[in-house]
């Protein structure tokens, strides 16, 4: 039996249920008005995407790097983080969740490089938090690195990343294309740092040597590909102190042209926070300044995530403007938007214009496939993305266009199904970035903590896939969906539900898994999607909506458990609509709780994040899942009942 813990309990299920505020056909009406507000005038939507606070610790690690320690911009990311502790003084990867060993130290450390005395009460208690952690002997690998960057640990006690990762030829078992895309933009620009090992004084008082816990042991990985890796490990750094590395120079050289490569048509190397501030630091710690166009480039795509106000200063991850347009275009057509309303031939020629047109990393892996789909940002041509190209399809399948446009988006589409033909996995699932990135020995490497070093197929994606392709004319009966049909239902779990990789947690795994089957004609009556059903029942808070922390990725009793959210709740009601449970009373109350949450402007707020980034590492809040995702459920919903029973 599942157990929620008794402060989540309180939290998730209020004595009375809210009242509806609207009709359903006013609500409806208010949130397509609230989004179609919000589009831009090129066409497209793009909100806010707020990580946690390792993002503003790290931009000021990165400032300080560069010599730009002493801006207002520090003062403000410090300020941020003042504002983020958590009462017990550490900081955690969602906001109400436990305080974690990384986003503490790197916190604390941040903060004394801004400035932050060591004996200020807020300091006191970030130190206690860090030490009762662990301290720094219990920081992963990637925050060790950056301690030693500003001597405050032994480089020989980071894990070695060396350069010559590059040369290693793709019939290798342990190659760069072994590991997912992310990995691998994050990792070639970390074996610079970690080839040249730049180094940058800190005053005295601005170390954290009382961070260090004498004695503590972090748990380690056990088992024979473990022991393997972590002597290859202890290998390479006896080889690097007797300094033989033949190959060194042309590693180095290979390395720098495949980041330099990338960082074109890119907002960023990989057009995410953590490869951008790796490349800045080790092409500085080659001897490249900031008047390198790839430094520059960086530097520009940095000060592109930043998000300053008045006080305080945040760092998204990346931007989400495909995402945000795709989806919302979905939740507007699906609600019943005048499909001559001019928003959609806007959004449409946006997204056609972002078609990938160039081969990017896949392409190692899927190489006589043709070019095409979608990726995740504004630009990052080298790497377009198995979940925004079929979200892509499957809103462009749902619009009606005409003329030049028309014809554009039948080609993009035809392309993109093309594309995502070549990129289904062995197994029949698809992946985000790569097919068949799934080799779990990966997971063992000595640098590989950051519990995202492969990319496998997911149950999530894979459905959008499926979906999209029958959405788009592709059979059902087609070898690729049901191939893709036959992966989901071998990933169903014993109580019905289905794990989300990209959104949290089981109730967004529950819902595509359920959408996806529904469109590709599986009868959902039977014994194994009821088990489905009677899970999401299973956890309806009394409130009429759902939620899931993502405390559930790492504790099994949490799963489908948590404080209910506009985003879990439209989740929830879409799995069971797709079910064929309209007329339900689980799905009526859920229908009343979000037209008694919704604000007077039309949209919603989610309090707590829903959005996944690495399971139990990084988290996610998209401020526009809690409007475009109740749109789209209440809109599925009110096509149920029916125009007449309105």
């Amino acid at each position: 039996m599942s157990v929620v813990r008794s402060d989540e309990a309180r939290a998730s299920r209020p004595a009375t249920p809210p009242a509806p505020a609207r009709t359903l056909d006013e609500a409806i009406d208010a949130a397509q008005r609230h989004l179609v507000d919000l589009q831009a005038a090129d066409g497209h939507w793009c909100a806010e995407l707020e990580g946690d606070t390792i993002l503003a610790s790290e931009y000021i690690l990165t400032m300080v790097f560069i010599g730009r320690g002493a801006s207002s911009k520090v003062g403000k990311a410090a300020e941020s983080l003042r504002r983020t502790q958590l009462p017990e003084g550490g900081w955690g990867t969602y906001p109400g969740g436990p305080a974690d060993v990384n986003p503490t130290v790197k916190g604390y450390f941040a903060l004394k490089l801004a400035g932050d005395t060591e004996g200020a009460a807020h300091m006191a208690r970030a130190r206690g938090a860090a030490r009762r952690l662990g301290g720094i002997e219990a920081c992963n690998s990637f925050t060790r690195i950056y301690l030693a960057i500003f001597g405050q640990v032994d480089w020989e006690d980071c894990p070695a990343v060396p350069p010559e990762l590059v040369l290693f030829p793709t019939w290798f078992p342990f190659n760069l294309y072994e590991m997912s895309s992310w990995t691998r933009a994050i990792v070639v620009p970390l074996s610079l740092i970690w080839a040249f090992r730049p180094h940058r004084e800190v005053p005295l008082e601005a170390g954290i040597s009382e961070l260090l816990v004498p004695g503590f042991v972090p748990l380690r990985k056990t088992g024979l590909w473990s022991t393997f890796f972590n002597g290859a490990d202890r290998l390479l750094k006896m080889v690097e102190a007797r300094r033989l590395r033949p190959f060194r120079w042309l590693a180095v050289r290979r390395a720098e042209e495949w980041v330099r490569a990338r960082v074109e048509k890119s907002d960023g190397l990989g057009g995410i926070f953590p490869p951008i501030i790796n490349t800045i630091i080790g092409f500085m710690a080659m001897g490249y300044g900031e008047d390198d166009p790839t430094v520059a480039s960086q530097i520009r795509a940095l000060e592109e995530l930043e998000i300053e106000e008045e006080e305080t200063l945040r760092v998204q991850p990346c931007k989400s403007p495909v995402w945000d347009t795709v989806l919302t275009l979905n939740a507007l057509a699906d609600s019943g938007l005048d499909p001559a309303h001019p928003v959609f031939e806007s959004a449409a020629h946006w997204i056609v214009d972002k078609e990938v047109r160039d081969p990017g990393d896949w392409r190692v892996k899927a190489r006589d496939t043709e070019i095409g789909g979608w990726y995740f940002e504004y630009a990052n041509e080298f790497y377009p993305d198995c979940d925004d190209t079929a979200q892509a399809l499957t809103s462009l399948a749902k619009i009606d266009l005409d003329g030049e446009l028309a014809a554009r988006s039948r080609d993009a589409c035809r392309r993109a199904i093309s594309w995502l033909e070549g990129m289904q996995s062995r197994n029949g699932g698809w992946a985000s970035f790569d097919k068949d990135c799934d080799s779990e020995y990966l997971t063992h490497i000595s640098f590989a903590d950051h519990n995202a070093m492969i990319d496998p197929a997911t149950v999530d994606i894979t459905s959008r896939v499926v979906e999209a392709f029958v959405r788009q004319g592709v059979s059902p009966a087609s070898p690729a969906v049901r191939r893709g049909v036959a992966f989901i239902r071998r990933e169903q779990e014993e109580d019905g539900s289905w794990y989300g990789r990209w959104g949290c947690n089981y109730l967004y795994g529950t819902w595509l898994a359920l959408a996806g089957l529904s469109v590709a004609g599986e009868d959902l009556s039977v014994s194994w999607a009821r088990r489905a059903v009677d899970w999401l029942l299973s956890r309806q808070n009394e409130d009429g909506g759902w939620g899931e922390l993502p405390a559930s990725y790492s504790d099994p009793e949490r799963k489908g458990h948590g404080p209910s959210t506009a985003s879990q709740t439209a989740w929830a009601l879409m799995g069971l609509l797709a079910a064929g449970e309209p007329g339900s009373d689980a799905v009526g109350r859920g229908v009343d709780y979000l037209l008694a949450t919704q604000s007077p402007d039309g949209s919603w707020t989610d309090h707590h994040w829903t959005g996944t980034g690495f399971p139990e590492v990084f988290y996610l809040r998209y401020h526009l899942y809690a409007t475009y995702f109740p749109l789209q459920a209440l809109g599925l919903h009110r096509q149920s009942l029916g125009a007449s029973a309105r």
